[in-house]
Formats: structure tokens, sequence, C-alpha cells
């Protein structure tokens, strides 16, 4: 059993090394690489989600709310991730992209270290309150940190506490989901990590709502000199 659990440690973390090489690629050069990246992570992203939509049990009104969601959440994040990079610069992607990773590091490590109380026993046992509060300070000094050097304006980047909030909460509708449809992972495409809704639960609120406060010219970058 510890060969079996070794094993699929390695494999997590070779399936992450390639995961970041390929999206860090991608977001460098940004143009046409990212948008590719988007577009197909975008599409098999749906599929996933139409999947667990069809095996949650609901009724027709409630499966076509659900797939309208899916829609809104994964068109929204990826139009307000594309916008990000064409027109605030790379930095500025990799700000969004920072509190969403530093959010799950830190609600890792500070679950594992502190513990304590649930914080949704009944959809996401392992998760505890503790590991909510460190998440969103990760998240904070990740957008502190790298929106200050991105020069990123227009909002106060304690704005990172919030978007580690929502990151986490769309990790637990995530959770939810695969909780009604009766399944562990919305996929198997990534071996050791289960599917793309996986690794992006809680990128697609926090990419849909920074998107749209950029567009909406509430988000910028400071000009040089």
């Amino acid at each position: 059993m510890a060969g079996a659990a070794k094993s699929d440690l390695w494999v997590r973390i070779g399936s992450a090394i390639i995961l970041f090489a390929i999206a860090g690629t991608a977001l460098w050069f940004g143009g046409i690489a990212f948008g590719l990246l988007l577009l197909v992570g975008g599409a098999l992203l749906l599929v996933e989600w139409f999947q667990l939509v069809r095996a949650m049990g609901l009724g027709s009104g409630g499966k076509a709310a659900f797939s309208a969601l899916g829609l809104l959440l994964v068109i929204g994040a990826i139009g307000g991730l594309w916008y990000i990079r064409q027109n605030l610069g790379m930095t500025a992607a990799l700000w969004v992209f920072g509190m969403v990773w530093a959010t799950d590091i830190g609600a890792y490590f500070a679950g594992r270290a502190f513990g304590g109380a649930r914080l949704a026993p009944t959809i996401s046992p392992s998760k505890t309150w503790s590991g909510l509060v460190g998440g969103m300070i990760a998240a904070l000094i990740a957008s502190a940190t790298i929106g200050d050097r991105g020069q990123i304006i227009g909002v106060p980047l304690w704005i990172g506490l919030c978007m580690g909030l929502l990151a986490q909460l769309g990790d637990l509708g995530e959770s939810w989901m695969k909780r009604r449809a009766g399944v562990k992972d919305s996929g198997k495409l990534i071996p050791g990590h289960g599917g793309i809704f996986d690794r992006v639960d809680g990128l697609l609120p926090v990419a849909l709502i920074l998107g749209a406060l950029a567009v909406a010219g509430q988000i910028a970058v400071r000009a040089a000199g």
C-alpha cells in the first residue's frame, strides 16, 4: 500500500509539472498560444461540467439552469483571462493565477497545521475554517506582491482577501456538484489529479470577476515613467 501511495504521488507531481509547463509557456507567449490553451481547456471543461450536470439527478429546469451557469462561468473566465493577458500584460495575468494558486497552497498548509472545525463537513469533510483563513491570507500576500510588481492600479491590492474567499467558494461549489453526482473527480484527463474542472474550480469565479472589472476599466496597469 505504501508503494502504491508513493507511486501515485510521483504521478501527481509529474502531471503537475507538465501542466505548469504548458500553462506557463502559453502565458509567457500570449497571443495564439494562450488563446488556444483557453479554448481547448474551456471546451474540455464544459464537457466535464455537462457530464456532472447529467449525473446530478436534477429535473429539466435544474439541468438547464446549471448548464447555463457553466456556460457563463467558463466563457466569462476565458474572456476575462484573455482580456487581461492581451491588454494588461503577462504579469497582470499571473497576478490572477497567482492569487488562486496561493489560495490552494495556503489553505492546504494552514488546514494541516492548525486543523480545527470543519468548514462544510457534508460537502467537503477535509476543509477547515483555518484552511479558509490561511488561503485568504496567502491570496492577499500574492495579490500585494505580484500586483505591486506588475503595477496594478484601480483596485486595492487587498482584493486578494476577497479573491481567496471566492476561489474557495468555487472549490466548494464543485465539491457539492461531485457529491450530488456521486463521483470523486470531475474527469480522468489528468493522471493523479482528476479532470480539468478539478484543477480550475477556484479560478473560474476569480477570472470572471477580475476580467469583468478589467473590461469595465476598474483594473489597469500604471504606465512606465
